[in-house]
């Protein structure tokens, strides 16, 4: 057999191997076709030498031909570059050389491509990278889109199912390219909501809530956006680059530690100046565009409720994430120029706290009162019946106590002559004593959530109603927690505990201390001047508590103030206060490792940070804080 006549047989193993051996049949054995039955000839030998096989007769009378398969390219198809995708959006491009420049070995050349009117150029070591690069530049300026079926959609219009994208004739309109036309009043209106997981929907899908774009937002040169569902997945930038092509992002600042470095880019759109920070450049440019997205198009991204700032039932003078974000960056701004730039070996923290006072709407006039880092307390043979010791080296906790400072020598100003008068935070007050005046807030921020309740939850999961909420601590939720002695973390407050006592302690118990949750909700109510100060002045409350990472609106409000909400019968003065809870824009990274066993601090008027064992109290030389209890009464 001829392998031409082989290969011209039917593919299917099973017939080859029936029609083999055809030649082998004796003579005797063949007969006449009868009526109906199909001839039955050799491929090959004798008189059926060269001839094929003829096309087999099925039962319906038709005959069925044998076709040879195709075979497929090997590979997936390759994408294509820009010059490719720019040529079907836009045929018949001319490109010019613009210069040469370089040594003969090394050149390099700019070409340049004009479309409507506007000239982009690229550059490269040879024409056809600096025409691709030329390119990349017209398509980034006029379609945000990634193929041509996307920019299809972009103007309402749908696609056959034999649309040939390889054709030289393009059939897009030059509306795509002149800005995108204002869609007819018949047309079905674009709306732009979101929907939680940074997917957007139009007026079509009803079930999906969904505000409409302010016609007063919309400028004459840039018309509102035709009617297309954008694809889900897209970031702050790209969406803001389809509203107002042609924005360029600026790079203003860089600062924080090496592992933890915040980066701030800024956008202006429509006149309006807006910033973003983040760990990388690029995080920074989406903060930047999605303020510009909620500002001018009330477009919210991230719906998350549980991420969302809770506002204050007090007087809010601030927006609140611009507040939160202000408020962490000058805290850690002023944490790295009393490191040198973080480069001291203090400068090592898990966390960092802070506080910020506000004179006014302004946020700019903020003025940093303290800072202040630290994880430990006070080892139980350390302690000190004299107040020599600081027990709670936690970071908030001595935030708070660098302000007491600052509030006492607020009110010795008070005592003073008029213009020290005028200069202090404190006004008489019609009651007797002091009060804060009017304008005056404090805002505390903190690298982490607190310890104790605030931190009882697993923050990459969603919230669940009881009884599908299985967390291991959720009935251990809104009790009183302690921290241990020689450890991180809190463990719930029995009710049937033993007694702390003094010599007990000394003899070996370990010392409880009350957690940072738990504190932080007695300020909300009794205030965060003290005792000793209570005396002299009007309750102080804290009016934001920002949060760098691990913020959740439910945990923490629950953990401020809403386990105390039952509270009733305070004496005069004296309220429920309810601050304004929020996270940042830039969320820092959790840091795992051990802890340092030390603890700075700082007040506004300190030429220096002070450094405090954690582990004793005091610092290095067996010397008292300047935050003990006896440095604090001594005023």
């Amino acid at each position: 057999m001829d392998l031409e006549d082989e290969e011209s047989m039917s593919p299917g193993s099973t017939d080859a191997k029936g029609n083999c051996g055809v030649d082998s049949v004796p003579l005797g054995d063949v007969r006449a076709p009868g009526p109906g039955e199909g001839g039955l000839l050799s491929n090959g030998g004798g008189g059926g030498a060269g001839r094929k096989r003829p096309p087999d007769e099925g039962s319906n009378g038709h005959a069925k031909f044998r076709l040879k398969k195709r075979r497929r390219a090997p590979g997936p198809a390759l994408p294509k570059n820009a010059l490719m995708q720019l040529n079907e959006i836009k045929p018949g491009l001319q490109y010019a050389l613009l210069s040469q420049t370089g040594p003969v070995h090394a050149p390099r050349f700019v070409m340049s491509v004009e479309v409507n009117g506007q000239v982009f150029e690229g550059s490269g070591p040879t024409k056809k990278k600096a025409k691709l690069h030329a390119a990349e530049k017209a398509l980034r300026s006029f379609v945000q889109f990634p193929n041509a079926s996307e920019a299809h959609l972009a103007m309402g219009r749908g696609l056959s199912a034999n649309t040939d994208f390889t054709s030289d004739q393009a059939d897009f309109p030059d509306a795509l390219f002149n800005g995108f036309e204002t869609p007819d009043r018949s047309e079905v209106p674009f709306y732009m909501g979101s929907n939680g997981d940074d997917s957007f929907s139009s007026s079509g899908d009803l079930s999906l809530s969904a505000s409409p774009v302010p016609a007063s937002l919309v400028q004459p040169p840039l018309p509102v956006p035709p009617p297309f569902p954008p694809p889900s997945g897209k970031n702050p930038v790209m969406i803001l680059n389809e509203l107002r092509p042609g924005l360029k992002y600026d790079f203003l600042s860089e600062s924080g530690e090496s592992h933890a470095k915040n980066f701030v880019m800024s956008v202006v759109v429509d006149g309006q100046f807006f910033e973003g920070s983040g760990r990388n450049k690029k995080l920074a440019k989406a903060r930047a565009a999605q303020s510009a997205l909620a500002t001018i198009f009330n477009l919210h991204l991230d719906q998350t409720p549980s991420r969302q700032p809770i506002p204050s039932e007090g007087l809010q003078l601030h927006l609140p994430q611009v507040l939160a974000d202000a408020v962490a960056r000058l805290v850690l701004d002023k944490f790295g120029d009393l490191t040198d730039n973080f480069s001291s070996p203090h400068a090592r923290r898990k966390v960092l706290a802070g506080i910020v006072m506000t004179t006014g709407t302004d946020v700019k006039d903020a003025k940093v009162i303290s800072v202040s880092t630290g994880t430990k307390c006070v080892n139980g043979e350390h302690m000190s019946d004299r107040g020599l010791a600081l027990n709670d080296c936690h970071a908030e906790i001595i935030a708070r106590r660098s302000l007491l400072r600052f509030l006492y020598t607020q009110l010795e100003l008070c005592l003073n002559n008029k213009d020290d008068q005028k200069r202090s935070i404190f006004q008489k007050s019609e009651r007797g004593g002091f009060k804060l005046k009017e304008s005056v807030q404090f805002h505390l921020y903190i690298s982490t959530s607190p310890c104790g309740d605030a931190r009882i939850f697993s923050p990459h999961e969603p919230i669940l109603e009881e009884p599908a909420d299985r967390h291991p601590n959720r009935k251990a939720r809104g009790q009183l927690r302690t921290k241990i002695e020689s450890g991180e973390g809190t463990i719930p407050v029995r009710s049937n505990a033993s007694i702390q006592t003094w010599d007990g302690v000394l003899q070996g118990e370990r010392l409880l201390t009350m957690s940072c949750s738990d504190k932080m909700a007695r300020w909300n109510v009794v205030g965060v001047q003290g005792s000793l100060l209570s005396i002299f002045v009007e309750p102080v409350y804290f009016s934001s508590i920002i949060l760098g990472s691990l913020y959740h609106g439910d945990h923490l409000s629950r953990a401020m103030y809403q386990r105390i909400a039952h509270i009733e019968d305070l004496p005069p003065l004296y309220t429920l206060n309810k601050p304004l809870l929020s996270g940042i824009s830039n969320a820092e990274a959790r840091q795992p490792g051990k802890a340092p066993n030390f603890s700075v601090n700082w007040t506004v008027g300190d030429s220096a940070i002070e450094v405090i064992n954690a582990t004793t109290g005091k610092d290095e030389l067996g010397r008292a804080s300047r935050l003990c209890s006896l440095q604090l009464n001594a005023r």
